[in-house]
């Protein structure tokens, strides 16, 4: 990882480094720890989740860019319409800029679940596509009815016959019901034989959870035929799978795809126009440009979706087909970015200046002192490799009692002096030991945050996301380092990697603050947090820019404070806020105006959130 951490790589033009800090690209450029400390000077402590709508729009006004671009050189005929999926982030502070950056583009949104509906139905511009995937029961289909009836454009892309069965049902009741005969737009989702790959390839292939095998969907199309609404039948889909980082697998689907399309218009499905890629557009989260996650691009993807459409349609005598995409990912996971601030390094410590020395030394670590001392860069690997010996040697000795706590504290500081200093001095070689040595020695940042409620695809799946300080970027960063979170847990951890090591600087955290970025967590994290220790979605601010670049912080919601994070959680606040109460005014060990002072403490408390506030007490 390069001094600028990968920002080349993942960042997309939207972030850069401008003298020591991290600045948004946009605009005024101001810094990201310009905008903390505004947030923090209003009174907001611990982590801060910072959304940029401008990010948001770049992303759709990518997608739909390089469709319009491909579809005219192509000379494509069917329209290009996308929805967003509202399992990737269904925070109204998201949605609400969602809709708002889209306006213009007729964009939609994806519902998978009744709440989910209820969302697109509010939310979705009338006349913009919503489509409702997963598995639906009776009233969740009803629903569907009633958005049609509403005036929106809806398909319900069913999984399986027996949802067929119930989209009949359910359009027999209403339409004897009512004078009109409005009927959503119905979708068949196909299971492919096309598998996808990475993490969420099972979302392709025979044993998916998802979709109508061949015999189905004739089968399927002859039920409609017999009740009268193959007319509703609009759209195929098809999903092969969420961070798509190869090219090759969507070109086998696309070609399956095109096919089933083709052979069911010629089936009878003549009201068919359409196919829906679902998502998959990928992110690229590395920070090493040697190990990129993605190897196409925007361009390509959307080059070989027009181009293979058009190619099957031409060949087999039926019209090309409206495309739909479910791109998620790509379109939310760069508009937020978790900032946290550090609030201690463990190994701090190990510095000359702790150093207990006596008198007169063990042999063995008055010649550590001086392998310290006179290690220079011609003498750096003997001298280092000499020092792990004694550290060995030295460990035995106090094992058995030979030497005092005194002694291994000088050991273990001067070994890790000796490790840091060769490590600097031989820092050009790329050497497997020197790697080995960095995750000995390397630092633990406690970071105020969690990783089970920001960073949850980290924990689950191992997936990496960009990190890096705001800033001290003008100085050469000399630590490696771990991350520690703040929750009781020792999975709540993210560790050194030799491979792509994160070196951070040594600050002293008595003096300034220390914050850290982690990037790319707009796209899943926010709904799949968990509570772990009752941690809660930290304070969340959108950071718009008006027309002449000056920004402002809107829409700022805290984190729950702690009587919240219980109410959620279906206790009864009351009965906890009188029991807390009457221990405290019936206890004894307390005077009566002791109380009063007490009883105000707590309420204050209370009305805090679970993050904490600061470790170490900050000099002006």
């Amino acid at each position: 990882m390069n001094r600028d951490y990968g920002l080349s790589v993942w960042g997309d033009g939207n972030f850069k480094i401008k003298d020591d800090s991290v600045v948004i690209a946009h605009k005024s450029e101001p810094s990201l720890l310009e905008i903390v400390k505004k947030v923090r000077d209003k009174g907001y402590k611990g982590p801060v989740l910072l959304r940029f709508p401008h990010l948001i729009k770049k992303q759709i006004d990518l997608l739909y860019g390089e469709f319009k671009r491909a579809s005219e050189e192509f000379a494509y005929k069917g329209s290009f319409n996308a929805v967003f999926p509202l399992k990737v982030n269904q925070f109204p502070n998201f949605i609400n800029e969602l809709l708002s950056v889209s306006n213009g583009y007729n964009y939609g949104l994806e519902a998978g679940s009744k709440a989910e509906l209820i969302i697109a139905m509010a939310k979705t511009p009338l006349g913009a596509p919503i489509t409702v995937n997963g598995f639906k029961d009776k009233e969740m289909i009803a629903l569907c009815f009633i958005a049609a009836k509403s005036g929106h454009n809806i398909t319900v892309t069913i999984e399986g016959l027996n949802e067929l069965e119930t989209i009949i049902e359910v359009h027999n009741e209403f339409n004897s019901n009512f004078s009109d005969n409005i009927t959503p737009k119905i979708g068949m989702r196909i299971r492919m034989h096309s598998l996808g790959a990475g993490a969420w390839a099972k979302s392709g292939g025979y044993s998916s959870k998802f979709g109508l095998t061949s015999t189905e969907l004739l089968e399927a199309c002859d039920m409609l035929e017999r009740e009268g609404l193959i007319e509703r039948f609009s759209m195929i889909h098809f999903h092969i799978g969420s961070q798509m980082e190869e090219i090759n697998p969507l070109k086998k689907a696309l070609r399956e795809a095109g096919n089933i399309y083709a052979d069911l218009k010629k089936h009878g499905a003549m009201a068919l126009n359409a196919i829906n890629i679902g998502g998959g557009l990928a992110v690229e989260y590395s920070q090493d440009k040697a190990n990129k996650n993605r190897n196409y691009s925007i361009k390509e993807f959307a080059n070989d979706v027009i181009y293979f459409m058009q190619e099957i349609a031409k060949n087999k005598g039926v019209s090309e087909p409206d495309i739909y995409t479910e791109s998620g990912r790509f379109i939310a996971a760069s508009h937020s970015v978790l900032i946290a601030p550090v609030l201690e390094l463990f190994s701090q410590d190990y510095n000359e200046k702790f150093l207990r020395l006596k008198e007169k030394n063990p042999p063995l670590i008055q010649e550590l002192y001086e392998l310290y001392k006179g290690m220079k860069k011609s003498n750096a690997r003997e001298y280092l490799h000499d020092a792990i010996d004694h550290l060995d040697s030295l460990l035995t000795l106090f094992d058995l009692g030979y030497i005092d706590l005194e002694d291994r504290s000088n050991t273990e500081i001067l070994v890790s002096l000796i490790i840091k200093k060769a490590i600097d001095l031989l820092s050009r070689e790329d050497s497997d030991e020197l790697k080995r040595l960095e995750n000995k020695i390397q630092e633990k940042y406690l970071v105020n945050f969690s990783i089970f409620q920001s960073l949850p695809d980290f924990w689950g799946l191992g997936q990496k996301f960009p990190i890096m300080p705001i800033s001290h970027l003008s100085k050469k960063p000399t630590q490696a380092a771990s991350i520690w979170d703040i929750t009781c847990d020792s999975d709540g951890e993210l560790g050194f990697d030799a491979t792509v090591p994160l070196k951070l600087h040594d600050v002293d955290l008595k003096k300034e603050e220390y914050f850290l970025a982690f990037f790319l967590s707009g796209a899943y994290q926010e709904v799949l947090g968990m509570r772990h220790n009752l941690f809660t979605h930290p304070t969340e601010v959108t950071v718009k820019f008006d027309k002449n670049g000056n920004y402002s912080l809107e829409n700022i919601i805290e984190a729950q404070n702690l009587m919240d994070i219980l109410d959620d959680i279906d206790y009864d606040i009351g009965a906890i806020d009188k029991s807390l109460k009457s221990n405290i005014e019936e206890s004894k060990l307390i005077d009566k105006e002791q109380k009063q002072i007490i009883l105000g403490k707590l309420y204050l408390y209370l009305s805090e959130n679970s993050y904490l506030k600061t470790i170490q007490a900050i000099k002006a």
